[in-house]
């Protein structure tokens, strides 16, 4: 750290070595056609990275360096003005419609820019400002809807992990996220979390090593889209590619301070509503109740005599974790949980059966999350530098939920000569976390209590008392579900506050991001860069479960070491090589080393002092810690040139090679070739007013990537150790000497229009991928002394159709009107898998095994991640059959396809309204389509907590009495002869509308939705008040919305969206996080 620091000193006065004595000019940039003033147009110092940009009203200042010659004045739309710099100070300039787009500029694979007229396949970008102005706390969560064939699913939980895939899942176990890449470094997005999490264990959900990137230091956002857009990253592009562009110095010393709060609220639509009518109980499920028979209460309660009057009480029963006891009855006294803890008000007093007055809704707190960032930028003859600080403070919903993020960034350029520059841009991250959401099924170790919220409680229990008892007691583990009266001892659940406060996690990461480069032009036509990258992080993750909880008692500790370098050497040609044709040519060299290093230890039988979290306090000797060391290197040299004829015909073509360590000799070098052609229609139609812009693309382009680590070789796993003698152990897969890289094979068509002088316009594309020689760990005979094997095999096909829309439909001069839109749609199928055992050609591939008996698969024929368990038996006109008892029949295995997670189409529509210095937008996501299978219904339903269990049924009875006295409900359907169903069955119990009766596809809900993702109100100040400020230069003040509204649903107490941690499993929710909607206030000044 502290050489880092003393670096960034030297660069910093290095940089500012460069300010010289500048003077300032300033002007407004307005169009031609209507004089309106255009915010946004980038003026910049031919020759220098010395640039501004113009405000909401059209106006500009800057610093000029001695010895500036010109202005360049651009933006997307217009054509760039060259403007001659002289003595005077004002400048004002008026811009021409470039209706034929041929100057807009694409950020594409190692940064190189490319006009729109030259790229010949999809990319699409979008501003910092899109990004950082909903002040989201995670940065990938807000390129949500804004990105055509991106589909962004995140946890609620803070800090959470996000999945971010292009273009569907085409690995069916590897790696399908896309590569981040910022300033030219790529960035590591590998998924932390432990366990069992991706197929719905327990466990904590640590984010994403990504979402550390600092919104407020985002220049622009370019997604890389298709395997041709992206084929030089080589095996790091087969997803795609998302390129992240930073902010850069200026001339002359700029500050800005950018401050923002932001409070949140419970969405209710994502969360529980209970039944108020019953209290806890598994009714009569259980037959050693003592109530008297006839009772109205009768197998209710125990029945015992408390208060040693010779009477008999009613006592709750305290062991049972379901809501289908006794009906609430004020007047009725029961010895209650808070009955039998010594220290409660209510010791050894009954209270009244009724609902308790706060449910687990009032468990949550309003999150809170505030922001401070000041970035210093500046710059002169020889160079530019920046220099930002942010930090940020985030409080979730759970209690005793914290995210601290702190960040240092600086960026510079010197130029060391007319032809030399050289550049760094270094990054540090310090994330710290404590008490992050539990995630899935938890059990015993209760690390989620949603789980315990949504599926099993009791609702008369009262949570505001759950949390004095917890404060009463001296923190304790005063829960409401113990053994019996009698014994205290937890049984299933802990005190909901117990495990937020007293089983805490805590997690720190470290990250160093950045790069350093030399840029060398010998030749007005030629450039070449040398860069090295480092991307190097450690985590120490800290589990702590005490004395006194559900389970074992334990303490673990996970520490994580990763580092990635890349050596890259590139020379950039761009040269007309006559009067019509231009060539634009790439070659270099990449070298990539990764080590990826991890240290896991946790006590063995327990802790033995209470309170003390340490590996020492194990009551037995822990096990020997489980180690990894992991190292890949990955050479390649590559080469790309651009052809192009006029302005209106464009041949791309690049190949790379790569050669990795973690590929056997032989099968270890592998190419990745495309090809892709731009034809600029529009150029040949020059007298076609309406048509501003039209450009057809077609490209092919392979793809793949390599093996994990260890994955040829067979290595042995070290066991406990048997006595003093070491042991060690065949791992349970069966390595392979023989496997070959995957391979993806994609062809894209696509095609640009712009109309009306570029009001409105489009980008349609068509795609299509096939993803072979699969790795996967595929069944194989016990008899073999393994369960698995690695080996090539299995295609996943991905097609789709992409679209993004713009357009302007109103705009004066104080008044604009800008919609962009975003729509995809993708259909994947598992067109091939692998052989078995008996040369039969597998059906299926088993992914993931969910509580609840539900699988993921791939199976063939398939879509990706295909639902399979049990389902309904349906008639020959597709109704559902009941039997003669009145329960759905249901089939006798659980290898049925009973949902598909992916969505039938996704897509965003922004709306942004400025009105002089005042702005308004809002963004609508939408997901149709795709399924998702919910544990909480599956098994609240089951233990009587939602309205659904309760309330009067079609005769307008109570559901819950007896079947004999017009209780009971009547499921829908046909009998085996395909009568109506008329026969009611029992709603008395626990269980009968839930896991242990209904088929699992009776869980399967639609996981569409339509949302108000985000809305940001602006105000800038006028410049005639700012003027007075000196030297303030701008003040912007906006009010910020998130998650404001769920407008459709169809998943009933959840939010759709909500998932497991990142990975390739989707379409299934246990425990889920609700939502929460935020509001926020920024204020951002210039100086």
């Amino acid at each position: 750290m502290k050489k880092i620091i003393q670096s960034l000193l030297v660069l910093l006065l290095i940089a500012s070595t460069a300010l010289a004595q500048d003077r300032t000019i300033s002007g407004t940039v307005t169009a031609k056609g209507d004089g309106l003033p255009i915010p946004g147009v980038s003026v910049k110092i031919k020759g220098t990275n010395v640039a501004t940009q113009t405000g909401a009203d059209g106006k500009f200042s800057l610093k000029l360096p001695t010895n500036s010659k010109s202005l360049v004045i651009s933006y997307i739309g217009f054509l760039s003005q060259d403007l001659p710099i002289s003595s005077r100070n004002s400048y004002d300039v008026s811009l021409i419609t470039d209706s034929k787009q041929l100057s807009e500029v694409i950020v594409t694979a190692f940064g190189l820019e490319r006009k729109r007229n030259q790229v010949a396949y999809a990319a699409q970008q979008v501003s910092g400002a899109e990004v950082s102005d909903n002040r989201s706390t995670n940065v990938l969560g807000s390129l949500s809807g804004k990105i055509s064939g991106l589909e962004i699913k995140q946890n609620n939980a803070l800090g959470a992990s996000t999945n971010v895939i292009l273009r569907g899942v085409k690995s069916i176990t590897g790696n399908n996220q896309a590569l981040f890449v910022v300033d030219g470094v790529p960035v590591d997005n590998s998924n932390t979390n432990r366990g069992g999490q991706s197929q719905g264990g327990g466990g904590y959900d640590y984010g994403s090593p990504a979402s550390d990137i600092n919104p407020d230091n985002i220049e622009s956002v370019t997604v890389l889209k298709g395997a041709a857009a992206s084929a030089l990253y080589g095996s790091r592009g087969s997803n795609g590619v998302i390129l992240i562009t930073t902010k850069k110095g200026t001339s002359g010393l700029g500050i800005t301070v950018n401050t923002g709060l932001s409070v949140g609220m419970l969405d209710k639509s994502t969360f529980v509503t209970y039944q108020h009518e019953y209290g806890g109980g598994y009714g009569a499920y259980y037959e050693n109740r003592d109530v008297p028979k006839g009772s109205a209460n009768y197998r209710r309660f125990f029945y015992r005599d408390i208060n040693s009057d010779g009477k008999k009480d009613y006592v709750f029963p305290s062991s049972e974790d379901a809501s289908y006891g006794a009906r609430f009855d004020p007047s009725l006294l029961v010895y209650q949980w808070d009955a039998f803890e010594k220290t409660s008000p209510n010791f050894k007093k009954p209270t009244p059966w009724v609902a308790a007055a706060n449910d687990p809704t009032t468990f949550f707190e309003s999150p809170v999350s505030n922001n401070q960032n000041i970035l210093l930028t500046g710059g002169g003859d020889n160079g530019t530098f920046k220099l930002g600080f942010d930090r940020s403070n985030d409080q979730g919903i759970l209690p005793n939920s914290k995210l601290n993020k702190n960040i240092i960034n600086f960026g510079g350029t010197y130029k060391v000569t007319k032809q030399l520059t050289a550049g760094a841009n270094v990054n540090y991250y310090n994330i710290n976390g404590s008490g992050r959401g539990g995630t899935g099924y938890d059990g015993a170790s209760g690390r989620n209590v949603l789980t315990n919220f949504r599926e099993w409680w009791q609702v008369n229990t009262d949570i505001k008392g759950q949390k004095d008892a917890y404060y009463r007691t001296g923190r304790k583990n005063a829960t409401w579900n113990y053994a019996d009266p009698t014994d205290l001892t937890p049984i299933y659940w802990d005190n909901p506050y117990f495990v937020r406060f007293t089983n805490v996690e805590t997690d720190t990461r470290n990250r160093y991001l950045g790069n350093v480069s030399l840029n060398y032009k010998p030749l007005d036509w030629l450039n070449i860069t040398g860069r090295v990258s480092l991307d190097s992080y450690a985590t120490l993750q800290q589990e702590r479960k005490s004395v006194g909880s559900v389970g074992v008692p334990y303490f673990s500790r996970f520490n994580q070491s990763v580092s990635e370098t890349n050596y890259d050497l590139l020379a950039n040609i761009d040269k007309n090589i006559s009067e019509d044709f231009n060539l634009k040519a790439l070659l270099g060299t990449n070298i990539r080393k990764q080590t990826n290093n991890s240290v896991s230890a946790v006590t063995n039988g327990g802790l033995i002092v209470e309170g003390i979290y340490a590996l020492s306090n194990s009551v037995n000797t822990p096990n020997a810690p489980v180690e990894f060391e992991g190292k890949r290197e990955v050479d390649g040299v590559f080469a790309g040139a651009t052809l192009s004829y006029k302005t209106y015909l464009t041949l791309d073509g690049t190949i790379r090679r790569d050669a990795s360590s973690t590929l056997p000799k032989g099968n270890n070098v592998y190419y990745y070739p495309s090809i892709s052609l731009g034809f600029v229609f529009s150029e040949l139609l020059k007298n076609q007013s309406w048509l501003s812009y039209g450009k057809l693309r077609a490209n092919y382009a392979q793809v793949g990537s390599d093996a994990g680590y260890y994955n040829i070789t067979d290595t042995y796993s070290i066991t406990a150790p048997f006595g003093p003698a070491a042991q060690f152990a065949v791992r349970d897969t069966k390595n392979n000497p023989n496997l070959k890289p995957e391979r993806t094979g994609s062809y894209e068509v696509g095609l640009e229009m712009s109309f009306l002088k570029n009001r409105i316009g489009f980008d349609a594309t068509y795609f299509k991928t096939n993803t072979v020689n699969q790795i996967l760990a595929v069944p194989l005979s016990t008899a073999t002394g393994y369960s698995f094997k690695y080996l090539n095999s299995g295609t996943v096909e991905n097609k789709g159709f992409e679209v993004s829309m713009n357009g302007i439909p109103l705009r004066t001069k104080d008044f604009s009107w800008k919609i962009n839109a975003n729509w995809s749609r993708l259909r994947s199928k598992v067109t091939e898998l692998f052989k078995d055992d008996t040369g039969q050609q597998a059906q299926n591939l088993q992914l993931a095994s969910f509580q609840g008996g539900i699988t993921a698969n791939a199976a063939l024929g398939q879509p990706f991640g295909i639902l399979r368990g049990t389902d309904f038996i349906y008639d020959n006109q597709g109704r559902k059959v009941i039997d003669a008892s009145g329960f759905y029949e249901k089939t006798g295995t659980s290898n049925n396809n009973i949902g598909n997670p992916n969505a039938n189409w996704i897509g965003g529509i922004n709306n942004s309204f400025t009105y002089k210095n005042l702005s308004l937008s809002f963004l609508v996501d939408v997901r149709h389509g795709g399924d998702v299978f919910s544990t909480d219904l599956y098994y609240g339903l089951a233990t009587g907590l939602y309205p659904e269990t309760a309330g009067l049924n079609e005769l307008g009875n109570p559901s819950r009495d007896p079947v004999s006295a017009g209780g009971g409900i009547l499921n829908k359907g046909v009998t085996e002869d395909g009568k109506p169903n008329t026969v009611r069955i029992s709603n008395s119990n626990y269980g009968n509308l839930g896991y242990s009766i209904n088929p699992d596809k009776a869980f399967i809900y639609d996981a569409s939705y339509v949302k108000l993702r985000e809305a940001v109100l602006n105000y800038s100040l006028p410049k005639s008040f700012i003027a007075k400020l000196n030297p303030v230069k701008a003040v912007d003040v906006s009010l910020v919305g998130r998650n404001l509204w769920i407008i459709h649903k169809n998943l009933p107490y959840s939010d759709p969206e909500e998932g497991l941690s990142s990975g390739n499993i989707q379409g299934y929710q246990v425990g889920a996080q609700p939502t929460t909607r935020t509001i926020g206030f920024n204020l951002k000044f210039k100086f």
